[in-house]
Formats: structure tokens, C-alpha cells, sequence
């Protein structure tokens, strides 16, 4: 018999990318890891990783055995969910993580509606940025996630999770409020193309599409600038020092004298919710999802 927790070590390699990071993950040491590792090879008499610069890549019988490994991992949370199947309402508690603008405008609502719903439901919220969703959820630390689809996100066939659509969040151009566009019902980027820009740092999804979005209308952002909050990046608009895509749901300080602008080929992000494979099941999940689609619903309308 395969010792399932070496499996689980084998999965945390390949999701995490090195023995290191998995071993950290899982609380091992590395070489407690790689043993575990070694151990699985002698088992199944194959070779599982191999030399790679100064890492290590796994082989062909690696990702096929991995193909099973998701599988063997799904049908126990398919189990565990059958097991609950019978238990009514939602109860216990839920862990659920988000990215800022999610917890705020999403999971901080959505929390409060389940506990005037169901009051046997604790949800318990975690601010995370994306990756590391992704990462708690694989851990089994979470069980629901909103997160923003981005090309460094898992694909959505990732038989480990199960992403699904939420909203199109909008992106709107941010500008002082005496700029000439302020008063318009929409911009197109091209006017504000020679204007400094203040934009999040390189390494932010957001990044990605405000990038995506003035190569469109067919320039390079001057961007002059960097912030990581919104409000950060509001408080420069308002002293003049710049423009800025802003997406639509984030809640800016009132009274500051920016306006919101539409912009012209609708800029935006996605948003998803993901669970793992089958989580969708379990009765607290289902709720939550439940309140998040007419929360998002709202948040569009």
C-alpha cells in the first residue's frame, strides 16, 4: 500500500515548486521531505525527481502518479462531504480568504448575512493576497476563496480546485477634479496617454491589466508613481500628480476631490471563487456562494 502522506508531500513539490518550499509548507524539514520523497520512489520502484540546475524537476512517472494523487485527494473530500451530507444547515465553522477589495466589499458583507442566517455558522475571514489563497486552500487551511484570475493563477482545469466566474469588475480612469475629463461621462485612455500615471507596483495582478489596457488604446503609461492601496493611489490623484486606473469596487476616501471616469473599451479584472475539487458541496460552502452571486449581483448593479 502507498503511504498516502507521502503522496500529499509529492503534491506539495509540485505545487510549490521545490522541496524547500514544500517541506516549509508542510512543517518538514527539507530532508524529512526528500526522504519522504526517496521512500515513494523505492515503493513504486520509479524514479519521482530529478536534478534541475539547482533545483529539481519531476519526471513523466511523477506527473502521471500526481494525476491520481488529485484524484485520490478529491474522493476524500467527496467522502468527507457524503459523511456531512445528512448534518442540515450550515454550521461549524467556515474559513474563507480574499484580497482586499473581496474582504471588503464581498466577504465582509457576505459573513455578516450568514451570521443573521444561519447562526450556527462561524465564518472566519482572512485577508490574503491571491497566490496564497490558492496555496491555504491547497493546505486544506481554507475553504473558500475570492480571487482574481490571473495567468500565474492555477488554469482553470486544475483538477485540485474548482474555480468559478463571479463578476467582470470594471476599471474606472481616476483624475483630479479639475481635470478636463472630470466632467465627462467617459474617457478614452489614448486623451490621458502623455499625463504621468500612478499605478501599483510591477509584481500586482492589477499591474497586468492597467498595462494591458493603455497598450490597447495604443501607448506606454509614464508611470511616475507607485502605491499599493487604492486610497494610497487616490490621495496622489487628488494632489495632482497623476492619473490612475482604479477598479470599480474599491471604496475610496469620501470627499476626495477625484472623480471616477468610465473608460472607453470597458478595462477589467475577473473575479472568482474557488474551493477545492468537490468542496462546493459541503452546506457552509454552498451558503456562502449563495451570498456572494446576489452580493455581486448587487455590487455590479
Amino acid at each position: 500500500m502507498i503511504d498516502l502522506r507521502r503522496l500529499h508531500v509529492l503534491r506539495a513539490v509540485a505545487h510549490y515548486g521545490t522541496v524547500t518550499a514544500a517541506a516549509r509548507a508542510l512543517h518538514f524539514t527539507p530532508s524529512a521531505a526528500s526522504q519522504q520523497i526517496r521512500q515513494l520512489a523505492r515503493e513504486l520502484d520509479v524514479v519521482l525527481l530529478e536534478p534541475q540546475g539547482r533545483g529539481v524537476r519531476l519526471t513523466p512517472a511523477a506527473e502521471s502518479l500526481l494525476h491520481h494523487a488529485d484524484a485520490i485527494e478529491a474522493r476524500w473530500d467527496e467522502a468527507e462531504q457524503d459523511l456531512r451530507a445528512g448534518e442540515g444547515a450550515p454550521a461549524g465553522p467556515l474559513r474563507v480568504t480574499g484580497f482586499p477589495v473581496a474582504v471588503a466589499v464581498l466577504l465582509a458583507p457576505m459573513a455578516a448575512r450568514l451570521r443573521q442566517r444561519h447562526p450556527r455558522l462561524s465564518v472566519r475571514i482572512r485577508e490574503v493576497e491571491v497566490v496564497e489563497s490558492f496555496d491555504l486552500l491547497f493546505e486544506g487551511e481554507s475553504d473558500l476563496a475570492v480571487v482574481e484570475a490571473t495567468p500565474a493563477g492555477p488554469p482553470p482545469a486544475d483538477a485540485r480546485f474548482e474555480q468559478r466566474p463571479l463578476l467582470e469588475e470594471p476599471f474606472d480612469l481616476v483624475v483630479p477634479a479639475d481635470h478636463p475629463l472630470a466632467g465627462r461621462a467617459g474617457a478614452d485612455l489614448g486623451d490621458v496617454a502623455h499625463e504621468a500615471w500612478i499605478a501599483p507596483l510591477p509584481q500586482s495582478p492589477c499591474r497586468t491589466h492597467i498595462m494591458s489596457a493603455c497598450g490597447a488604446a495604443g501607448f506606454t503609461p509614464d508611470v511616475v508613481h507607485h502605491a499599493v492601496d487604492w486610497n494610497v493611489t487616490a490621495h496622489l490623484v487628488a494632489h495632482g500628480l497623476g492619473v490612475a486606473l482604479v477598479p470599480r469596487l474599491a471604496r475610496l476616501t469620501p470627499d476626495l476631490p477625484v472623480v471616477r471616469v468610465p473608460c472607453a473599451g470597458r478595462p477589467h479584472r475577473t473575479l472568482l471563487t474557488c474551493t477545492r475539487s468537490g468542496g462546493h458541496r459541503r452546506a457552509a460552502v454552498a451558503a456562502a456562494l449563495e451570498e456572494l452571486r446576489v452580493l455581486a449581483a448587487e455590487a455590479v448593479a
